[in-house]
């Protein structure tokens, strides 16, 4: 989600999020939900998570879910909408810059639409694999720096979007089983409507991968 603007980027995401309806939809994202089906229950920690659509699904599956998301607004539709399907998320309330989840404390890291400022993202993407325990995978989709010509949905700024030659090296602390540039149609909610270009990934940290 985009993360360069004209007002204070909370009170933004405060603002989208305010509506009764959600922003991107109920249902998680379409890479996260195939992806997900083949994965063991174990801990995730869902970075950027906005109002609770793939931290939800997470939980349907047996997973214990951490939700972290800069807005308070859509950290409570996140809650409203566990509630709602019956299972349970924690959720932590704070910015990317001042987040450091434990090392070795995750299986699973998942980062959707996570659109960041370069040197903020490469270090999140750091404490991400550190995060990681040994064996465990990072999930994400972002949108390509291509998407800007299309105006389906993401940031407007193309240094908040992401090559996959950007992301290999972001990520050269995983071994990355999916790393593809693809354009494919998206229906999620008002914001992300119709054809887009993204990147998607799976990488999986190995017992041999430095904690820093």
């Amino acid at each position: 989600m985009p993360q360069a603007f004209k007002v204070n980027p909370r009170q933004f995401w405060d603002e989208r999020f305010g509506a009764e309806a959600y922003a991107y939809g109920t249902e998680p994202n379409d890479f996260l939900r195939q992806q997900a089906a083949h994965l063991p229950p174990g801990d995730a920690l869902c970075l950027a998570e906005g109002e609770g659509r793939n931290a939800v699904h997470l939980a349907s599956l047996g997973h214990r879910v951490t939700a972290q998301d800069l807005s308070p607004v859509g950290l409570q539709k996140a809650e409203k909408l566990a509630k709602s399907r019956g299972v349970a998320i924690h959720c932590a309330c704070c910015d990317l810059q001042d987040f450091h989840p434990p090392e070795n404390s995750t299986d699973l890291v998942v980062a959707i639409w996570m659109h960041l400022e370069p040197n903020l993202r490469a270090e999140v993407h750091r404490r991400a694999i550190r995060a990681l325990r040994p064996g465990g995978l990072l999930l994400l989709e972002a949108y390509r720096p291509e998407q800007l010509e299309l105006g389906t949905g993401g940031p407007p700024s193309i240094e908040l979007l992401i090559s996959p030659e950007q992301l290999k090296q972001e990520l050269g602390g995983l071994e990355l089983e999916i790393l593809e540039a693809t354009t494919r149609p998206i229906n999620e909610g008002p914001y992300h409507q119709g054809m887009s270009a993204v990147v998607q990934a799976l990488g999986r940290k190995s017992a041999a991968t430095p904690g820093n």
